[in-house]
């Protein structure tokens, strides 16, 4: 069985504000920074073999206490990416709340195409793809891949078979980690928008309890 951490960056200065994207130089604030120093101190008791990251710094600056606890390397994965939001990169989510798109990515978000980026379908597709082939280079270990707010809900739709439109329903909070086991039939979802401890998985990943 191999188990999957799923973290979401911690906080910057526009977290929750405006779409940042794939736009390059968006840093972790104080906050964040603590944030990082602390999912480090959680996760210091687990049996983790890799760390894998979007590119963006957000996510790497994330990881790097992790990492640096672990004495392993950050694995940069462009299909952790970021959404490719296209035009909508850069805009406040107050502007975007405006817009018909806005209610086509709340309501059926199946259906929705960002102007010059990408769907949501093609996120999800391409980050579990992305999952599916880290699962495989670790069968029966445990690893962590650090990415963004809607990749990590949409991977969590997909995992737990919910449809893409309902993936708005998860909450994925900065800093929180999600945990899947895959392996022995369907995959399990072990945690969701974990912000606190994670004390049962210090045990080995084929530990009965992740088998349910």
């Amino acid at each position: 069985m191999t188990v999957l951490l799923l973290v979401r960056h911690a906080l910057t200065d526009v977290t929750g504000k405006k779409l940042s994207g794939w736009t390059p130089g968006v840093h972790l604030n104080t906050r964040g920074r603590e944030q990082a120093e602390e999912l480090a101190e959680r996760l210091a008791p687990l049996r983790i073999a890799a760390l894998y990251s979007s590119p963006l710094e957000r996510c790497r600056e994330t990881a790097a206490p992790v990492a640096a606890q672990k004495t392993l390397k950050i694995q940069r994965r462009k299909d952790l990416g970021e959404v490719r939001y296209g035009d909508w990169t850069n805009k406040s989510l107050r502007q975007l709340a405006k817009t018909a798109l806005w209610q086509t990515v709340q309501t059926n978000p199946a259906a929705a195409r960002f102007p010059n980026g990408e769907s949501l379908l093609e996120c999800q597709t391409r980050v579990a793809a992305e999952a599916g082939r880290i699962a495989d280079e670790h069968p029966d270990q445990m690893v962590a891949l650090f990415s963004h707010g809607d990749p990590i809900r949409l991977l969590l739709a997909h995992y737990s078979g919910v449809h893409a439109d309902h993936f708005q329903r998860i909450v994925v909070s900065p800093a929180s980690v999600s945990v899947v086991a895959l392996g022995h039939g369907v995959p399990r979802i072990v945690r969701m928008n974990d912000t606190g401890g994670l004390d049962e998985l210090v045990e080995h990943p084929s530990d009965k309890k992740l088998r349910g």
